[in-house]
């Protein structure tokens, strides 16, 4: 299929399966932290329904429609020309008759869908609290580094409302938010679950945060070993090797 390209559009190669996404070189582009989520929620349920909340490109999405067994994944994303790239992306890679993108904001999802209607929510939500932190000129990367189009707690409260009880709910975010992250899952009946710390280096802080919840669980929290993403050296280490399907 020939995919037309905008003006500084680019088709980047994920190097798994053969996947592509297409991105624009001047504005915000997927990071390790989304490839991360989407080896952290490998184990969703096959058969299961799954909403990509803020699927920028769909980089999630397309990345677990070939690491689970889904039925389905609709990725929502607020920016019409981003949405617009996620649609492309999708149709390069040929997925049409597995992912959907819908372009509007996760505060107007019920146009869209019933109540619990989801197995399992994804997300790598804009980890800046409103009027926090520096503040890029480029307003595509405000919107996806800081809370101006939906909050934190907007997500959580919709995510709840969407799934289906004992559905599962997994984010990537920073560790100064747990604290806040922990307070809304628990505010909203989405049990934490299971937490991995991200480092980027041994003996350097935690940069990121996996965590998975699910609707009306009991309490019980397993904390993963950490997860190293650099040597010394700078090379990559076995672990995020592995997750790039490049290991040993």
């Amino acid at each position: 299929m020939e995919i037309k390209l905008e003006e500084n559009e680019i088709i980047d190669d994920l190097e798994f399966n053969g996947l592509k996404i297409i991105q624009n070189k001047n504005w915000f582009k997927f990071g390790i932290d989304s490839v991360l989520l989407s080896d952290f929620a490998k184990s969703i349920k096959n058969g299961a329904i799954v909403l990509d909340i803020g699927t920028g490109t769909g980089i999630i999405s397309i990345l677990l429609s070939k690491k689970t067994d889904a039925k389905k994944f609709v990725g929502i994303e607020v920016q019409k020309d981003v949405a617009n790239m996620a649609i492309k992306s999708v149709e390069l890679n040929n997925l049409q008759n597995k992912i959907e993108i819908i372009n509007d904001n996760i505060n107007n999802i019920e146009k869209y869908f019933n109540k619990k209607y989801f197995d399992c929510i994804v997300t790598n939500p804009p980890y800046q609290k409103n009027n926090t932190g520096l503040k890029s000129e480029n307003e595509k990367q405000l919107i996806s580094r800081h809370e101006t189009m939906c909050t934190l707690e907007d997500i959580i409260e919709k995510s709840v409302s969407l799934l289906k009880d004992n559905g599962e709910f997994y984010m990537v975010h920073r560790p100064e938010r747990l604290v806040d992250i922990m307070y809304l899952m628990r505010k909203y009946k989405l049990e934490p679950k299971e937490l991995k710390f991200v480092y980027p280096k041994f003996g350097e802080k935690a940069n990121l945060i996996l965590i998975k919840g699910v609707k009306y669980a009991n309490e019980f929290l397993k904390i993963h070993k950490p997860l190293i993403i650099y040597n010394n050296d700078g090379s990559y280490t076995d672990e995020i090797l592995k997750i790039y399907n490049k290991g040993k």
